[in-house]
């Protein structure tokens, strides 16, 4: 990975990914457009899903989508990076080997006690449901991240990511990679991933906050920090302004980012609040909204490690989205095959 290159810290999983009837979500009880971990109840889902529907295997997780995302946007040699957990099984070779196919340079911890961690993708009527079973990927460790390789992969970086699904994991990891950022005048960049983040994790996750430079997140996921932190106004302009207020340490302005779907991208720093429209596709031409938010990251982020500006990045993260609504969950395409 060369200097200046685009590092993300997260958890690896296979995506396991169907077209499943509305009658399947509720049997599970899960909803669309959101992400969810697996309890006892689920645990079924990831063996019917193989045994009675036609699934696609992909190699992803948030975070390496991004990270895969924004090497195929890049097309050189030496972008990008992904540290994270997997286990010694044949899905954990299988993800070594996609990666590797998509260019990106991976620094896995391998474990043996767990299997590699997987995904469900459920789709239907174009629109997704998530259901993770992290785990090897919830068991990368602090003496991973300290060692001497994996520092000398960070030292590299100028740019590092990570989705806010990894605070379950080390909240203590993401800080120390935040102060790392802010003492080496690098960006970090983090997401706000889910609504139950902001339910459930609230404590970790506004601990993480201040080391974060640019905050990425969707309308339902920033309502969710919005009434978690009790703000009587929880629209998504007035959110991003109070997270781009937060304490932040080092000397960059937090930039938020936050997508709407086919409305506005909001985008607020230093108190400014900017609209970006997006070009709608036509309806027929949208297979799955699965990994748009992470193609859009990933999008982003190529452009800003290529020292672009935040409205060429905004460009290019809508692109990215366009592209992987019109395919089957996070594949990519050999190239890109257009300008944004």
């Amino acid at each position: 990975m060369s200097q200046g290159a685009f590092l993300g810290l997260g958890n690896p999983l296979l995506d396991i990914s169907a077209d499943v009837e509305q009658a399947f979500l509720d049997k599970y009880g899960v909803t669309l457009n959101n992400a969810i971990l697996a309890e006892d109840k689920h645990q079924p889902i990831f063996a019917e899903l193989v045994k009675d529907f036609e699934v696609k295997y992909i190699a992803g997780g948030a975070t390496l989508n991004s990270v895969r995302v924004a090497q195929w946007m890049s097309q050189a040699k030496g972008v990008t990076g992904f540290m994270g957990c997997i286990g010694k099984d044949k899905f954990g070779e299988q993800m070594k080997t996609s990666a590797a196919a998509d260019g990106v340079t991976t620094h896995f911890l391998e474990t043996a006690d767990h299997p590699t961690g997987t995904c469900a993708c459920l789709i239907n009527s174009k629109e997704r449901s998530l259901v993770t079973n992290l785990s090897a990927a919830e068991k990368y460790t602090e003496e991973h991240f300290k060692g001497e390789a994996t520092q000398a992969v960070l030292a590299a970086a100028q740019f590092v990511y990570s989705a806010g699904f990894f605070l379950s994991v080390s909240p203590a990891i993401l800080q120390s990679i935040g102060q790392h950022c802010a003492d080496n005048n690098k960006t970090f960049a983090m997401n706000l991933s889910a609504p139950f983040i902001s339910m459930f994790m609230l404590a970790p996750l506004t601990a993480t906050i201040p080391f974060v430079d640019i905050m990425f997140g969707n309308e339902s996921e920033a309502k969710a920090f919005g009434e978690a932190m009790k703000y009587e106004d929880t629209s998504v302009k007035n959110v991003a302004l109070e997270l781009s207020k937060f304490a932040k340490v080092g000397k960059k302005p937090r930039t938020v980012v936050i997508t709407q779907g086919i409305d506005p991208t909001i985008v607020v720093c230093e108190g400014k609040v900017t609209e970006y429209p997006v070009k709608q596709l036509a309806q027929e031409a949208i297979v799955d909204a699965n990994g748009a938010g992470d193609a859009f990251v990933g999008g982003f982020m190529s452009v800003l490690v290529k020292g672009g500006s935040v409205d060429d990045a905004v460009k290019a993260g809508h692109y990215a989205s366009s592209v992987i609504i019109q395919v089957s969950g996070t594949t990519l395409p050999s190239t890109p095959p257009g300008a944004f």
